[in-house]
């Protein structure tokens, strides 16, 4: 039985100008045909602006058709009658946590759906205690949500939802922001739920890896659907996925790349379980391995570390929120230095203290102890200007719309330059030079900002930084919530920054496939400390560690590591496929 049906589904939204008045409609949805059967685990793929999030609103009659039919557990969404019970019958996950999170206490947030459903307090008391257990947020479930980290909010708010026990459970984008064993856990609280209580489950996502294990998928392209098919027929089509801005699942795409050098695979490998069984079948055709094959870690070279020049440092510092006596510590006795045009990824698990460490760099926060210095001084000494540091030190955030606010893209970027002293005039060729950098178009730049596509927004909010000369730029999850085209193409901007403009890079990103692909040197933190200081090679061979720490490895490691456990003499520290693809050649 179908529990979604939608017959040329259409949305419009109308385009104003700055006064208010209509100028125009902005196709969203363009005639979406789909059907989605009760109990199904569908994944919904597409660029940005392709209509996921549109399309997800109108489940939860956020939105209603211009044009079309849409029935949702048997109910039409343009009855108004039946808007509370679609509603109790279809929660919905948004992209940021901050716009669902509406109590002061996080077991009093969880437990307001279920509240608003007249469900009896002993149930209500176990439907929390079940969903902060899902999500891995039962410790913090007397905590204020204004004092969690985003990914921590996001977990909250998926918890939210699960107490509801709706018949199906609308996923936008729910685990951007979540490390990996965060994600882990809401994407196993979310088949769990599918498999054992028939639960449907919508998942919009960006994630490649996580369409996988889905029963069907269905991507859209510019308000319609283009393609639809289970996860192996829609992987196979890699070069088709690439017309829509998407990608496959590094495993997938190592395993195209080796059928590309004449590989017998099948196309249809997902996993690397699968493409461990395979290699190690071509491996053992290929009859005994030859003697002077390398062993593991043969191949690296020690280079001694260049004489570098000292940008920025932080020397036993400690921070927590609240008092020093009786606040929650984040940050415990890190030291940390970092040099002249490094390219630097930090990870850890969400509530690690990456986002509060970064904003040490630019004296957003202080210290409760310790000290921070720039380029040898103290910020925190006397004479020292934090207005100078700011513009030395430029800072992108998690949600870039929140340091957009001008009328206009081209003044937002010219803001920063304006602050500095610098004329109008030269301030708006500052401008101008950092958008064409940032590679946006020129038809945006006279837009509202608030009008922009979410990669559009977080290439203005890099423009805005960029255009105060910065000889340091710190990107707090620059990719989250963006399709694989703009997400590589954010990378390959931030690189052309770092090479060109010799500047000082710091990345936190929470995924390991884009930190081992990008960065010379990772950062791990856990709990507030400094637990990893390294290369890629050097942090990602380190899996038991990092996965303690509630992280990952690349799929590539861990497909590396499984060939190795076989007996093969593979390299266990690969973190991109360049290098997998040197090693699988050794013994195939």
């Amino acid at each position: 039985m179908a529990f979604i049906t939608a017959k040329n589904l259409k949305h419009r939204f109308e385009k104003r100008d700055d006064e208010g008045q209509v100028i125009g409609e902005v196709t969203a949805l363009d005639g979406i045909d789909l059907e989605v059967e009760a109990g199904q685990f569908i994944t919904v793929l597409g660029q940005n602006g392709s209509g996921k999030s549109t399309f997800a609103k109108h489940l939860n009659v956020l939105l209603t058709p211009t044009e079309g039919t849409l029935l949702v557990d048997g109910k039409n969404v343009e009855d108004v009658r039946e808007t509370w019970n679609i509603r109790q019958s279809a929660g919905m996950i948004f992209q940021n946590p901050d716009n669902q999170i509406v109590a002061g206490v996080v077991e009093e947030d969880v437990a307001f759906g279920p509240e608003n459903l007249g469900i009896p307090s002993e149930e209500i008391c176990a439907r929390v205690e079940e969903s902060l257990d899902a999500v891995g947020m039962t410790a913090f479930r007397r905590h204020s949500p204004n004092h969690l980290s985003g990914g921590q909010k996001q977990r909250v708010a998926v918890a939210g939802v699960l107490a509801m026990h709706p018949k199906c459970i609308i996923m936008d984008e729910p685990t951007a922001m979540l490390d990996p064993s965060g994600r882990r856990e809401v994407l196993q609280a979310a088949h769990r739920l599918n498999r054992e209580e028939g639960v449907t489950v919508i998942l919009i996502t960006h994630y490649m890896e996580e369409a996988v294990d889905a029963d069907y998928v269905f991507v859209l392209e510019h308000g319609h659907v283009a393609m639809k098919g289970s996860p192996r027929t829609i992987f196979s089509q890699t070069e088709m996925l690439k017309t829509y801005g998407m990608d496959v699942p590094q495993i997938a795409r190592l395993a195209g790349e080796l059928r590309q050098e004449g590989y017998p695979l099948r196309e249809d490998i997902l996993t690397r379980e699968e493409l461990a069984d395979a290699i190690a079948e071509l491996a053992h055709r290929a009859g005994d391995r030859p003697a002077d094959r390398q062993k593991p870690g043969a191949d690296t070279e020690e280079t001694a570390p260049a004489m570098r020049k000292e940008k920025l440092c932080l020397k036993h510092v400690f921070y927590s929120y609240g008092s020093a006596a009786h606040g929650k510590p984040v940050l415990k006795d890190v030291n940390l230095t970092v040099y002249e045009e490094e390219l630097i990824g930090i990870i850890g698990h969400t509530g690690s203290g990456k986002s509060t460490m970064i904003q040490m760099f630019n004296g957003l926060l202080q210290p409760t102890e310790g000290n921070v210095y720039y380029e040898g001084q103290d910020i925190a000494a006397a004479g020292f200007s934090l207005r100078a540091l700011r513009g030395n030190v430029g800072m992108v955030f998690q949600y870039p719309e929140y340091q957009l606010f001008e009328e206009t893209v081209i003044r937002d970027v010219a803001f920063g330059p304006q602050n500095q002293g610098l004329g109008q005039e030269e301030a708006f060729e500052r401008a101008r030079e950092a958008l064409r950098r940032v590679k946006l178009p020129e038809s945006c730049w006279e837009m509202s900002p608030f009008d922009l596509s979410g990669g559009q927004k977080r290439r203005a909010a890099i423009a805005g930084v960029i255009a105060m000369n910065p000889s340091v730029l710190i990107l707090d999850e620059p990719t989250a919530g963006l399709d694989p085209r703009g997400r590589d193409e954010l990378f390959a901007l931030i690189r052309e920054f770092h090479e060109q403009m010799h500047i000082t890079v710091l990345l936190v990103s929470h995924s390991m496939e884009d930190v081992a692909d990008y960065v010379d040197r990772i950062i791990v933190l856990d709990h507030g400390e400094i637990l990893m200081d390294g290369t890629p090679p050097e942090i990602f061979s380190r899996v038991p560690e990092l996965e303690e720490a509630s992280l990952s490895a690349p799929q590539v490691t861990y497909l590396m590591t499984d060939l190795a456990g076989r007996g093969f003499p593979v390299r266990t520290d690969v973190t991109n496929l360049g290098e997998a693809k040197r090693e699988i050649r050794k013994i195939c």
